[in-house]
Formats: structure tokens, C-alpha cells, sequence
């Protein structure tokens, strides 16, 4: 298996105006989109999390997806954490914090 195709981890805060801008919607559908498994929430403090697997290539790409967000909001800071897949996902889907 080669670098970009072992599995990887991406988990991410995104700060901004996130919340009630249907971000979650938009990042269910581009993690799906990509196949990326994992889950997308709303935090407490306003912003989003998110863990997502996959290839690291397609990861990267759904960082971009994350720095930029979908039209209504507004993204302050994304803080991205990397690390070794799981594979404990079978799907990506919202969840409650």
C-alpha cells in the first residue's frame, strides 16, 4: 500500500461563524463524497469538530474543504490534528456532543 493510500486520521476544531450555517450538512456531504468515513459535531464554544479517515491525499483535500466551509460561514481558524487510522468507522455521519 502505498504512502498516500495507508490510512490516516485527520481530527479538526473550526472556528468561526460555523454554527447555523449548515456546516455540518455540507461537511457530511463532502466527507461522503470523498469516502471518508468518521463524524462531524457541534461543540458547546460555537465551534465544529470533526474526525474523518482515509487515504492522507483525500484527508488533505477535505482539510481545504474545511478551511474554506460551505457559503454562509465564515472560517476563522481551523486546528488540525493528524495521526494513524483506526478504522473504526463505517460511515461518516453527524453526531451530539
Amino acid at each position: 500500500m502505498g504512502e498516500e493510500q495507508k490510512l490516516a486520521r485527520l481530527s479538526a476544531i473550526v472556528e468561526g461563524t460555523v454554527q447555523g450555517v449548515s456546516f455540518r450538512y455540507y461537511t457530511l456531504q463532502r466527507a461522503r463524497l470523498l469516502g471518508l468515513t468518521g463524524w462531524v459535531a457541534n461543540r458547546r464554544d460555537g465551534s465544529v469538530e470533526t474526525v474523518a479517515e482515509g487515504p492522507r491525499d483525500v484527508l488533505e483535500a477535505f482539510l481545504d474543504f474545511l478551511r474554506q466551509g460551505p457559503p454562509a460561514a465564515v472560517v476563522r481558524r481551523v486546528v488540525p490534528q493528524w495521526g494513524q487510522g483506526t478504522d473504526e468507522f463505517d460511515s461518516f455521519r453527524i453526531v451530539y456532543l
